[in-house]
Formats: C-alpha cells, structure tokens, sequence
C-alpha cells in the first residue's frame, strides 16, 4: 500500500514539473524551457482616479509614448491576494504574553480580536504589479506577438543554445530592453525593482502554492521589496 501511494506521488510531481514552462532561475532571469528569457519587474502603482483631469491627460499621453517607444512585446499582470495578517497577530500575541501591565495586556488582546474579525468580515485584499519583459533568442520571437503573449511566461518551442556565453550575451540584450522598460515606466510615476533569483522563486513558487502564502510561510520577500517604495 504505502509502494502505491509512492507511486501516486511520484507521477504527481511529474505531471506537475510538465506543466511549468519554467525550466530554472539564473541570475534574476527566468530561463524557459524553449530558451526563452524573461526578467521580472515588480512596479508601484498610484490613483488614477484620484489625479486632476490635466494629470489624467499627461499620464496617459506618456504612457502612449512609452508603448509607441518600444519595438518589442510586454506583459503586465496584476496578482491579487486576500491579506494574510497571521504573522502580524503573532507577534501581537508575543507581545501581549510579555506585557506586564494588566490593563495593557486586555487592550492588546481586544485589539488582536478586532483586527482579526475586521479582515475576516472585510475580506481584504493586497495586489502586486508586475511587468514582464521577455527576451526570445530563437527564431519562435519572429512568430508575433501573440505567441510571446500566450501566457505569463510564453509557451514551448524549439530551445536554442544557452551556454554560459550566450547566456551572458541573451541577459545583456535583455537588459537593455529592461532600461527601457524602467525609463519608460518612471516618465509617468511608475517605479519598478528587478526581482532577484530568490524572489523570482518565491514568486513562482508563492503563485502555484496558494495555500502555503495563506498560512504565512511565504512572503517574507515581497514585504522587503514593499518596503523599497
């Protein structure tokens, strides 16, 4: 019995390996499995809404500008997840146990209780922004746009070489795109950070794990980058 549930296990993690399109992390570069490169930007965000009708026109005329000023295709994805404040009431709870004042320790737990009901009822929700910008170098980047476009991080193709000379040589070229990007994106108050290796890695672990970033043991990254802004 337990050799069957092995077995069960075992085609699980290969079923689930077929279906990522990323075959590694290298040097904050997302390496797909048809040799295709992607390198992350985390962004800031701001109100539209809330900006007059002059600042409303000159956002989008610069972001008009920007899109016209590229020659090649990006992505940009919104993730949206409910706030996870369990590490938060943690601590509270630690630092209730320690208090030594009476009064303070009551405050403290009511204060852990309001909190805690309020999100629950609210169902409060954190978003991240994101722009990918991708880098082909096989003959699959002549196919258009819409096969760069398929998914967050494209689909399988024909996989070129990617030794660690032109490895070096595809990162430099997507570099440059990613300057642009970044240029681009400050002109109408967008500031964006490259996520690293171990971020990258969060990040794709913390998007097919959603159940571990609710229990709080994903994160802790992307609250260091948040501080960033």
């Amino acid at each position: 019995m337990p050799e069957i549930q092995e077995s069960k296990k075992s085609k699980t993690a290969k079923a689930s390996q077929d279906f990522l399109t990323v075959e590694t992390v290298r040097d904050g570069v997302a390496v797909l499995k048809n040799g295709g490169l992607r390198m992350i930007l985390m962004a800031s965000a701001f109100n539209f809404a809330l900006k007059a009708p002059e600042e409303q026109d000159a956002i989008i005329a610069q972001y008009q500008n920007f899109l016209n000023s590229i020659d090649f295709p990006i992505q940009f994805v919104i993730q949206s997840r409910k706030l996870n404040i369990e590490p938060y009431l943690a601590m509270m709870r630690e630092y209730e146990k320690a208090q030594e004042n009476e009064l303070l320790k009551i405050q403290t737990g009511e204060y852990i209780e309001f909190v805690r009901e309020f999100v629950d009822l609210s169902n409060i929700m954190t978003k991240n922004f994101y722009v990918i910008v991708p880098f082909n170098p096989s003959v699959a980047e002549k196919a258009g746009v819409n096969s760069l476009l398929g998914s967050i991080f494209g689909k399988a193709g024909r996989k070129p070489q990617t030794n660690d000379d032109s490895f070096t040589e595809y990162k430099t070229q997507l570099l440059q795109r990613v300057d642009a990007v970044q240029l681009g994106l400050q002109r109408f108050g967008i500031r964006s950070v490259i996520l690293k290796t171990d971020e990258l890695i969060e990040l794709l672990y913390s998007t097919y794990n959603l159940q571990e970033l609710e229990k709080g043991k994903v994160g802790a990254a992307e609250k260091d980058r948040a501080t960033a802004y």
